[in-house]
């Protein structure tokens, strides 16, 4: 079979997600299992898009709205844009298949940075396309290097900003000094998956570069409204683009449930205000008590930190395992040494304290 496989099938590392809680259990003997690996919302789902899917399950033997035309509506008020803006994706990989699918020819290349999201590369490799990567700068994205990576066959630049794994983000003039002189025919993908947590100041305003031609911004409903498991993602992108990606993605690649709840979820102010509160003194919790057992870490400006342990971090990872804690390694990402791990509860945040010093 092998002799079978496209060429460049045979190069991809696939992802590897967070340990899921049943697999563990079962494998480990566990009844009890805090899972704070794969930045997920401490909070659960949110209430007014748990009733949505309540409400709509006696429609699930209809094919879903393939245009989304109610959730691309509600979403162009809630930014006040147009619907044609919208591009829907199962998932923010999805839409960076089909980004890299509608735009991205043969010949050409993309440029990101070594240690981001995992998916840009992976997918990159999957269809064939070459990936120019450009090492952190103090775990930052280094934007004057990217842009002097940047040639004549780069047609797509991914940021993910705040950047996974390593919470660190782009600054507001970073970035404009970036984009003001990108050479012309230079897409530039702002992923802003964990854009919901941020509390900074700087933080760039990205929907201006809309006008420009310039930018696809990539959002999901994963993380801060906790549909993580509906895979529903969204890029706001010029409505000429757009129709293009349009001719790309899927028919029903969004599912009824999922745009229903998105459609919910969206109201949902105070779910969200909550989930903010509890990760942003969930974050300073953790940060104390690293402190106070003098571990490095960086701080995050999204809902998880990255954590130097000085040693295996694949190790420590399985020995936490053992005490029904998942975190997630950060191997595949070129950090050995490290661990990130997502802000949960105030009790699951205390248990990964406490076990996480039992370990080391």
């Amino acid at each position: 079979m092998k002799e079978l496989v496209r060429k460049n099938i045979l190069k991809v590392n696939p992802y590897v997600a967070g340990k899921p809680i049943e697999e563990t259990k079962r494998e480990l003997g566990l009844k009890e299992i805090i899972k704070l690996a794969s930045n997920e919302n401490p909070l659960g789902v949110s209430p007014r898009a748990a009733k949505a899917l309540r409400k709509n399950l006696s429609e699930l033997n209809r094919y879903p709205d393939s245009q989304g035309f109610h959730l691309k509506n509600k979403l162009a008020r809630y930014f006040n844009l147009k619907a044609v803006n919208f591009v829907l994706g199962n998932g923010s990989d999805e839409l960076i298949d089909t980004i890299i699918k509608t735009f991205v020819e043969d010949d050409e290349n993309i440029v990101t940075a070594e240690a981001t999201f995992l998916e840009y590369k992976i997918i990159s490799s999957v269809i064939g396309r070459h990936v120019i990567t450009v090492p952190l700068k103090y775990f930052r994205y280094d934007l004057d290097s990217i842009k002097r990576a940047v040639n004549k066959k780069t047609k797509l630049v991914f940021i993910a900003n705040p950047n996974n794994p390593t919470g660190t983000y782009v600054t507001s003039y970073e970035l404009d000094d970036f984009m003001a002189d990108l050479p012309k025919g230079v897409l530039v993908v702002i992923d802003e998956a964990y854009d919901a947590f941020i509390d900074v100041d700087d933080f760039p305003r990205s929907l201006k570069y809309l006008n420009e031609n310039k930018a696809i911004i990539l959002k999901t409903f994963s993380k801060a409204y906790g549909l993580a498991g509906l895979r529903i993602g969204y890029a706001i992108v010029d409505s000429d683009a757009a129709s293009y990606m349009e001719r790309v993605r899927q028919p029903f690649n969004v599912n009824s449930l999922a745009q229903a709840a998105a459609i919910a979820a969206l109201d949902d102010k105070d779910f969200l205000k909550k989930t903010r509160k509890a990760v942003l003194e969930g974050k300073a919790y953790i940060y104390d008590s690293l402190n106070g057992l003098g571990i490095a870490y960086l701080p995050s400006a999204a809902n998880f930190i990255l954590i130097d342990l000085a040693r295996d971090g694949a190790a420590v990872f399985k020995e936490m395992l053992k005490y029904g804690v998942i975190v997630r390694d950060m191997k595949q990402y070129g950090l050995k040494n490290f661990i990130r791990v997502t802000i949960g509860t105030k009790k699951e945040n205390e248990r990964f304290v406490k076990v996480l010093k039992k370990v080391l």
